[in-house]
């Protein structure tokens, strides 16, 4: 054992120690130092010790859904009353009410998993079972009988009851069974190929802009046979280009597309893949995964996971944040697997500035804005190009031809786009020439571990990596810098970006499609999204591990519930990686599975009459809007091809159209101005924005002055003299502290700015129209 090993898992066992040692104390007891050895050793196999221990959590019962008894009176005939006499209802409403208020039965139930809610409900139904069935089963029929007439006691009750409490929930009867299949704690097992080869692991860790990844990648591309595994599309296409340029053969596998290099279909010997997508069973030479520090992402952490347990590679290249180094090593310990690490510093420096920008007019040429919601991305781009500048927009939503097109604009030296108004969304996947980062904010909407959205601050990772996009080593800008627009905001960066990354601790898993099949088996009436309800509750995971959230999965399980389909079409179906947030692509959705339910084919012709193929240009936001809902919908189209392909045997056809609608989002977002101009100017109206940033931030003054300046605009754009707003209004605004003498000038300004770019529009509009008419008159003359 390595001299590190010991001194990682030194650490590990104290930490152990010190939880195991606080629960001790607050039982009562005190340890001895001289025992703390020991208590170390029992830290450390607490976690294979509650594998085999029978104490485990109880489930949460009120997952359990009440199957409906179907009951058919022909079967129990009349046998119980020919043996004995037909039972008078109100005598068995009194006995069913007296051993319901038993607290012995209620005691004995509890033993057998039912719970005091349990309990209430399948009472409930037995006592309606029992008073509304016309014909009884003759042995429960014959034990009432001789409860009403004095020969029996109320006890003998309680197995018809238990019997009919397991017929309503079927999974008290395979409890044991159901928490084996949930049972998620040794997942390094559920790979057997890749247990079966002492695979080598080195991680390159370091910032972003080290140089990790060509690292990892250049070893890939000497290799034999490789895969690459990435967390977005756009990085899976790099490599891809990448290595069948540098003569490498390589194929492209994300969830929408397969592209192979042979013109005959044969798999080459290197794969680049998006990490859902990557092989567990293909034996591979080396194996590159990118941003390992997403295997503790709420929701797709159990993709990397897998990955790196379950890759049959004989090296494994791990990249990533220096903060999971000491959890792969642990993680891989699980394997038998030493970790080799190599480090990189940053190959450009950035810097934090000491101001703000605090004015779109002190923006300069490759700086890029940097926003965490669609409405700021586009109050700041038009209040750019009102300053007579061209900006690039890119956003989480856009289609990733557009988002390359968006970026070979910025990035083009003769282009005279030089600004760069972004979401978090060029944290990853994308080459950029930025010399300065301006966070317009730092409160992102995040999922917290309920499932809940929240407005928090970002963290230390997500700031870097943003961050790190200034001042790239492939760029023309050697240093970067890094500021935020808004003064208020600066030090606030300041104190995040000088806290280290929260080391990872726990990675994520996610129920298979097996595990759920064995489920249903077990459970053959539930839904699929009670199933999952129940696997997560009955689920173990030691704690290297948790269980990822499946709220998008039971959302899009809900919606299709009430069509039939197989399970194993149905969790397909489930697994598609959909924006719920889009009204259109959720009734997409819909319409696509109620197609494959009646098993008629999805064809290019039935596509193009549901989405009104072809488009037009989009007229405003909109439009815009629609026409990337349009653009995910074609993407789950092609998604559920490599499924199902005789169900959606089109796909040529539809990645055709699907590349003609990249083109008319692309123009729509190089004139995305002139479509904020168009759309409701309540919604977009940048000082409007303001005002909204500036109440969430606490800072009420400026959110009045944005407020008042707000409606003043608005009384300006209505005067046509278009002059600047009444003096004595602006007096008392700088009287009571609601606008700073500079801050008036600044708006005058602007004011004046744009009252000239509006006359200089009108006259050349009035030109144009005038220009038209004469020539209808001379026409009409001749």
């Amino acid at each position: 054992m390595s001299v590190n090993r010991c001194v990682h898992l030194f650490s590990r066992l104290q930490r152990h120690i010190n939880t195991r040692t606080s629960r001790i104390t607050s039982g009562g007891c005190r340890v001895a130092s001289g025992s703390s050895l020991l208590h170390k050793q029992q830290a450390v196999s607490s976690r294979n010790v509650s594998s085999n221990s029978s104490s485990s959590k109880p489930p949460d019962t009120s997952l359990f859904v009440p199957v409906s008894l179907k009951t058919d009176p022909a079967v129990h005939g009349t046998v119980g009353a020919e043996l004995t006499q037909p039972l008078d209802k109100n005598e068995l409403l009194k006995i069913l009410n007296r051993f319901y208020k038993k607290k012995e039965m209620q005691k004995l139930a509890a033993d057998h998993g039912l719970d005091a809610r349990l309990f209430h409900q399948a009472f409930i139904s037995f006592r309606k079972y029992v008073l509304e069935m016309t014909s009884l089963p003759a042995d429960l029929h014959i034990i009432l009988s001789d409860i009403c007439c004095g020969a029996g006691h109320i006890d003998d009750v309680y197995p018809y009851f238990m019997r009919h409490a397991k017929q309503i929930f079927p999974m008290l009867d395979c409890m044991d069974d159901l928490r084996k299949i949930s049972d998620l704690r040794v997942p390094a097992d559920w790979y057997p190929e890749a247990r079966a080869i002492q695979r080598k692991v080195i991680f390159h860790a370091g910032p972003t802009n080290s140089g990790k990844t060509y690292h990892a990648i250049q070893r890939y591309l000497a290799a034999k046979s490789g895969v690459y595994c990435g967390p977005l599309k756009l990085l899976a296409h790099e490599i891809f280009e990448k290595s069948n340029n540098a003569g490498v053969p390589c194929d492209l596998v994300t969830g929408e597309e397969r592209t192979f290099v042979d013109s005959e279909g044969r798999a080459a010997g290197h794969v680049a893949c998006t990490i859902e997508m990557c092989s567990v069973n293909t034996p591979y030479e080396v194996a590159v995964i990118d941003e390992i520090q997403m295997i503790r992402d709420p929701s797709r952490g159990w993709a990397w996971t897998r990955a790196l347990l379950g890759l049959c590679a004989e090296e494994i290249h791990v990249c990533g944040e220096p903060a999971a180094i000491d959890f792969i090593r642990e993680l891989m310990y699980s394997t038998g697997e030493e970790v080799e690490v190599h480090t990189y510093q940053r190959l450009t420096p950035f810097s934090i500035l000491d101001h703000a920008v605090e004015s779109l007019d002190n923006l300069r040429p490759g700086d890029c804005i940097v926003c965490f919601s669609k409405n700021d991305i586009y109050s700041i781009s038009r209040q750019i190009e009102a300053r007579g500048l061209e900006c690039a927009v890119i956003y989480g939503s856009l289609p990733p031809g557009t988002k390359l097109s968006q970026a070979k604009k910025f990035n083009n030296p003769d282009d005279p786009c030089k600004i760069l108004v972004a979401t978090d969304a060029i944290g990853m996947g994308l080459n950029l020439s930025i010399k300065r980062i301006i966070f317009n904010s730092l409160v992102k909407p995040n999922i917290n571990e309920k499932g809940e959205k929240q407005m928090e601050t970002i963290s230390t990772s997500q700031a870097l990596q943003i961050a790190g996009r200034a001042g790239r080593f492939s760029s023309k800008f050697k240093e970067g810098e890094v500021t935020t627009m808004h003064r208020d905001d600066l030090p606030v960066l300041k104190e995040i970006l000088s806290h280290t990354v929260d080391p990872i601790e726990t990675a994520g898993l996610h129920p298979t499609a097996e595990q759920i099949e064995m489920f249903a088996y077990h459970l053959p009436d539930a839904t699929l999204s009670n199933l999952l309800d129940i696997f997560v509750s009955l689920s173990q995971v030691d704690g290297l591990y948790f269980v990822c959230n499946i709220d998008d999965f039971k959302f899009l399980a809900d919606m299709i519930q009430h069509i039939p389909l197989n399970l194993r079409s149905r969790y397909v179906f489930c697994t598609a990686p959909i924006n719920k947030k889009q009204p259109f692509v959720c009734t997409s959705f819909l319409k696509f599975a109620r197609q494959f339910s009646r098993d008629e084919p999805l064809t290019f012709d039935w596509v193009c009459r549901h989405v009104s193929w072809p488009l037009a240009p989009p007229k405003n936001i909109k439009d815009l809007v629609h026409l990337e809902a349009v653009h995910d919908v074609l993407d789950l189209y092609l998604w559920l091809s490599y499924r199902f392909m005789d169900m959606f045997p089109d796909t040529a056809f539809v990645r055709e159209i699907q590349r003609e609608l990249d083109d008319i989002i692309q123009q729509g977002v190089r004139n995305i101005t002139r479509l904020i101009r168009a759309t409701d100017p309540n919604i977009t109206d940048p000082l409007q924005t303001q005002s909204n940033r500036r109440s969430q931030t606490g800072s009420n003054i400026g959110a009045a002055s944005s407020s008042i300046l707000t409606k003043t605009r608005g009384q300006r754009g209505q005067r046509a003299s278009g002059g600047v707003m009444d003096s004595s209004l602006a007096s008392r605004l700088v009287r009571d502290g609601l606008l700073t003498p500079d801050l008036l000038q600044q708006l005058q300004k602007e004011w004046s700015k744009d009252q000239k770019q509006e006359n200089a529009s009108q006259n050349a509009f009035d030109a144009q129209h005038h220009n038209n008419n004469h020539g209808k008159r001379k026409k009409k003359k001749k």
